[in-house]
């Protein structure tokens, strides 16, 4: 177990869990990509440097696959094992599973927004020149649909197929698969957070006006709730319901009907996804470095201290493993893996871009 991880509680919360560092692999570059888990245990993120990295279950090097400039944007794995992710070298590409090309796509700007994937394959993103994209699985261009503002948050496919992302322009957009506006919502101020569906099409998002927002499936408004948070981080739906979002230095829980329930102090601004657990606990980054905390509200249970990135979300296997980018010992970026047993929740989007493989898709067996 190395020098960097440490567990503790509070006083109230009695013997920490028993948790093990499976292994920590170099990779020369911190990742601000979220990782994505296939379903053989194989992990794929983007880092800085601009490199798509498969790792293999036991954390040694499957492939790697360099872009023209950095990934911030989080793999979503197809179903056939197809990597696909957005570059700030403008391109959007897919790999096929060998870690060769398969093809990319160029746009006018960076593609930070993370891609969704719907059930037929089709790739959906946006990009800072101002252009929502649906490709084929064949890297031809389905349709496009411009907004008067840069795409960063990353889209939402829900169970009937239509497509859910917001805009700088403060517009919040709902398409149909054929790429119609269906509706738009207005907040007024950028939306730079990527939504949750809840198993009944209810729609959550946030706004840098400081609000955060429950919108009926029709496009009208269900509730909002006055947070002040203005940052990139997404809300995600717990086991019982409850709704967990970073508002600037802390995580709030909120109730389905938009009530705050209570809230973890961090200690700088939250920019990551949170991961609710099955066991009702939160797995969330915060601080300057990474401090992965996992919370039975108000309860500390274990943490790890890893200087790195505080920008990419958690990911967490169906067998409980955690995976996180941090700086290794002796100071040198790499990908953690610790194993801490418990899955996520079985919610309609427990963690960032909804499941494991980053698909940005629904989950309709969820109820």
């Amino acid at each position: 177990m190395p020098a960097l991880l440490f567990a503790f509680t509070t006083p109230t919360s009695g013997a920490a869990p028993t948790v093990t560092n499976d292994w920590e692999t170099p990779t020369g570059s911190l990742n601000d990509s979220s990782p994505a888990v296939g379903n053989d245990g194989a992990l794929y993120f983007g880092t800085r440097s601009g490199i798509l990295w498969a790792l293999n279950a036991d954390g040694s090097r499957r492939w790697t696959f360099r872009a023209e400039r950095e990934i911030k944007s989080s793999p979503a794995l197809g179903s056939d094992g197809t990597a696909y992710f957005g570059s700030r070298d403008h391109k959007f590409y897919a790999v096929r599973p060998n870690g060769k090309k398969k093809w990319d796509f160029k746009t006018g700007g960076w593609v930070d927004s993370s891609p969704a994937l719907g059930a037929d394959g089709t790739a959906y993103f946006g990009s800072w020149d101002k252009t929502f994209y649906a490709l084929r699985p064949d890297g031809s261009k389905a349709w496009q649909f411009p907004t008067a503002g840069p795409i960063v948050s990353s889209p939402a496919v829900s169970a009937d197929g239509r497509i859910f992302f917001g805009s700088h322009d403060g517009k919040f957009f709902a398409l149909t698969p054929g790429g119609t506006k269906a509706w738009e919502f207005a907040t007024g101020a950028p939306i730079i957070s990527s939504p949750a569906v809840d198993s009944d099409g209810t729609l959550y998002i946030t706004s840098v006006n400081g609000w955060f927002y429950a919108l009926n499936p029709d496009g009208t408004l269900k509730w909002r709730l006055k947070t002040g948070g203005t940052t990139e981080s997404s809300p995600v739906i717990g086991q019982d319901g409850t709704l967990y979002v970073g508002v600037n230095q802390n995580v709030w829980l909120v109730s389905p009907a938009g009530q705050k329930k209570g809230e973890q102090l961090g200690d700088i601004m939250f920019e990551a996804t949170p991961a609710a657990l099955a066991d009702g606990s939160l797995c969330f980054v915060s601080g300057y470095g990474w401090i992965i905390t996992f919370i039975s509200p108000g309860d500390w249970k274990w943490a790890l201290y890893a200087f790195g990135s505080h920008s990419a979300s958690p990911a967490v296997a169906t067998s409980g493993t955690v995976y996180l980018g941090a700086y290794l010992p002796p100071h040198q970026p790499g990908m953690l893996a610790l194993h801490a047993s418990v899955p996520l929740a079985k919610s309609p989007w427990p963690k960032s871009r909804g499941n494991p493989q980053n698909t940005g898709r629904q989950n309709p067996s969820i109820q």
